[in-house]
């Protein structure tokens, strides 16, 4: 298996060993955009893979801070009373990047910024940027996902 992300069409796409696409799903991006730089909240670009899968066996909309799952269940109540949190659901795809200097090492390092794959709220809007550099998708298409993956995966993320 193999994943592709790109910005431009707010999709990742899963394609098998023959390079054909099997599944399709709608996501959401960083809203500062795409960039390197660790505190830019921007989305990287480049070659990564799946450095760890975080959060099988968990419930759907299940709450994680620090990719430790917190005992919590999203709710609308719970959004409520935590309004400026950075809703982190469900499953954790974490993402490490395989270019020195680029997504790699130093202050642009992929896995250092905590850039994952993860769940998000459903009235959370997919097809346009609105993370602060991670990578959003609907709980149940991350399942799918989770499920269709190992630790080690290629991840591509281009325009």
């Amino acid at each position: 298996m193999k994943i592709n992300v790109s910005i431009t069409n707010q999709q990742l796409d899963l394609l098998n060993e023959e390079g054909r696409i099997i599944r399709q799903y709608s996501i959401s991006s960083a809203k500062n955009g795409i960039g390197q730089e660790n505190g830019s909240f921007c989305t990287p670009l480049g070659r990564h893979v799946i450095r760890a899968r975080i959060g099988g066996g968990q419930a759907i909309n299940s709450v994680f801070i620090k990719r430790r799952p917190t005992g919590e269940i999203y709710s609308p109540e719970l959004s409520k009373q935590y309004p400026k949190r950075d809703w982190i659901l469900t499953r954790i795809l974490w993402l490490s990047g395989c270019e020195p200097g680029f997504n790699r090492l130093g202050s642009v390092d992929t896995m250092r910024r905590y850039i994952y794959i993860h769940g998000s709220p459903d009235s959370v809007e997919m097809g346009k940027p609105g993370s602060i550099g991670c990578i959003r998708m609907r709980n149940r298409d991350l399942l799918e996902l989770f499920d269709s993956v190992r630790a080690g995966t290629p991840i591509d993320i281009n325009l």
